[in-house]
């Protein structure tokens, strides 16, 4: 059983940590401990297999004189994986509780397997009741992992996968960010690949090195592979002004929440691609990096409908830009010297998003530099993992040819839109954050009459999402239904999609086809109402990046009769 033990936070305290015993083990001075150092606003989390020397440094850092207590964390079972694992999830859940503003950096923090891992995880839970009950935290784990505050945390594990990203990043940054053209990084991800996170723990890594407030390395407190990136870091310099850009407004309002709270981060990094255009003619300066999420919702003029032409046209037009030519991403390498651009073109919902080809010639012809790809591909979100992905799109194209069990993943296909709709509220409240989506086959009737209905099936009456702006954690969310604009780049553990007749099932030709006139996103329409291949690429598009929105499971009902029976064939029956 893991003990926590405190102490003042002074000179004092190190002869008392040396001489700290447990297990009949000085744990003190010769054993893998975790600890905790904070006042009342303030904590750091850190890791050590000398307790006492660790805390005689942290005495002599000015960042940490204000700071007033210490509580070492230590366990019979501990070795150095586990302290390890333990500092890392301490930090990325007191981030989210809310209770302290971390000092810590996020250097090096990576995921590791190691022996009895699970065993350990549940001994960490444990810990966190007792550092709770203790007034150290204050939210339980359940409250603080369905928070915006812990999914966007740049204080985040990162897989083997996107540690080796992020090293190859760190890479080409050294080697091209001082170039003519400086260094253009793009990273390709399906939907759950981690793009988000990786993005948002980038920020902050690079933000810490500009603040010159973090930690002081001490080879000691991490594995080799770990020193690897904190040496490439912090060998990174004269990056300093910094921004992260989200084409989705949603995502912005949701991450400028979470950037408050976090040390060296400020919500005025959080950006939209006119903010950028607007910065850099106001300043006359170059962002010195961009990093961009969700670049798959980039904006062009020339192939849809926009919402926004008059800011659109401002743009281009003081950027030296043709008004009908002109991109956001344009606006992106014009305003920056340097890039990290994340993006999944399976992604792309409507005709005025820029599409593979045109991203290809922008990047590469229209702005050469050195250019760096990268690719993502395990799934992080879905517990179903690549097998559901994968099996989902064979699904959706119209080429799947025989039942596919999906492991540790709950996929079911409903009858009832109402039974779906309770079965989400129900599990709502066991887990939090299940909701409702669907694709745009039905008028938003509610925009101009709050007391009519949008979506009516049979007996079942249900409204459009109520805001565009973080619908997800609105109150009333679980009684609305999301759209693509408000869902997509979000997590959930359930979520219900309808799947409208503006796609349908032709059985004589075995085909998933579009069906125009029961579609009725007017921006998502422009351009492709009569192409009827290209519409069609949109709308699978649009509801396979809705169904793998869920952690825990996807359900479905289906409006069209023949492509309920067809998709009947390959989910399992509520």
């Amino acid at each position: 059983m893991a003990s926590i033990d405190r102490f003042d936070f002074n000179i004092s305290a190190v002869g008392d940590i040396r001489a700290l015993k447990r297990y009949n083990t000085m744990v003190g001075e010769n054993w893998p401990v975790v600890y905790v150092l904070n006042n009342d606003g303030e904590a750091y989390v850190g890791e050590t297999v000398n307790a006492a020397r660790r805390t005689e440094q942290h005495l002599a850092n000015a960042a940490k004189q204000n700071l007033t207590e210490i509580r070492i964390i230590s366990d019979k079972d501990f070795n150095k994986s586990v302290v390890l694992d333990l500092e890392s999830y301490l930090i990325k859940h007191m981030a989210a509780d809310g209770k302290y503003r971390l000092l810590n950096g996020n250097n090096g923090i990576q995921d590791h397997d190691y022996y009895e891992r699970s065993v350990y995880e549940d001994k960490f839970r444990i810990i966190w009741n007792k550092l709770r009950k203790l007034g150290v935290v204050s939210r339980s784990i359940e409250d603080i992992e369905n928070s915006e505050l812990y999914k966007y945390s740049p204080y985040k594990s990162l897989g083997s996968e996107q540690f080796h990203t992020e090293m190859e990043i760190l890479q080409a940054l050294e080697q091209y960010r001082h170039s003519e053209n400086g260094a253009r990084i793009i990273v390709t991800g399906g939907a759950g690949t981690g793009k988000t996170i990786l993005a948002i723990y980038l920020i902050k890594l690079f933000a810490d090195i500009n603040s010159k407030g973090a930690e002081e390395t001490d080879p000691d407190d991490y594995l080799d592979e770990d020193m690897e990136v904190v040496y490439a870091a912090e060998r990174i310099d004269n990056i300093e002004k910094i921004g992260i850009v989200f084409p989705q407004k949603s995502l912005r309002s949701s991450l400028k929440d979470v950037f408050r709270g976090i040390k060296s981060l400020s919500p005025d990094m959080v950006l939209d691609t006119t903010d950028v255009v607007n910065n850099y003619l106001e300043t006359g300066e170059k962002y010195d990096l961009l990093i961009v999420d969700e670049a798959h919702r980039l904006k062009c003029r020339n192939k849809g409908h926009l919402s926004f032409y008059g800011r659109f046209d401002k743009c281009n037009e003081n950027l030296g830009l043709d008004k009908m030519t002109g991109t956001e991403l344009d606006w992106i390498y014009k305003c920056s010297r340097n890039q990290i651009i994340f993006r999944d073109e399976l992604q792309t919902i409507r005709p005025c998003d820029i599409d593979a080809g045109d991203f290809k010639e922008i990047t590469e012809e229209r702005y050469p530099s050195n250019v760096v790809y990268q690719a993502l591909s395990t799934q992080w979100r879905c517990l179903g993992g690549n097998g559901y992905i994968d099996y989902l799109r064979k699904i959706m194209s119209g080429t799947a040819t025989e039942y596919q069990k999906v492991e540790h993943y709950d996929f079911r296909l409903y009858d009832d839109v109402g039974k779906m709709h309770e079965d989400i509220k129900r599990l709502n409240e066991e887990y939090g954050l299940c909701r409702m989506a669907a694709g745009y086959a039905w008028k938003w009737v509610t925009k101009k009459d709050k007391k009519a209905y949008d979506i009516v099936i049979g007996d079942t009456k249900l409204r459009w999402n109520s805001t565009y702006d973080n619908w997800i954690t609105t109150p009333n969310a679980v009684n609305e239904v999301g759209c693509i604009h408000t869902v997509q780049g979000y997590d959930l553990n359930y979520l219900g999609v309808i799947i409208g007749e503006d796609i349908k099932y032709d059985p004589e030709t075995n085909t998933i086809y579009a069906d125009k006139d029961c579609y009725f996103d007017q921006q998502g329409k422009s351009g492709v109402a009569n192409d009827p291949e290209a519409l069609r690429e949109y709308l699978l598009n649009i509801y396979i990046t809705l169904m793998t929105r869920g952690i825990r499971g996807t359900f479905v009902y289906v409006c069209d009769p023949a492509l309920r029976e067809y998709m009947a064939r390959f989910i399992d029956k509520a």
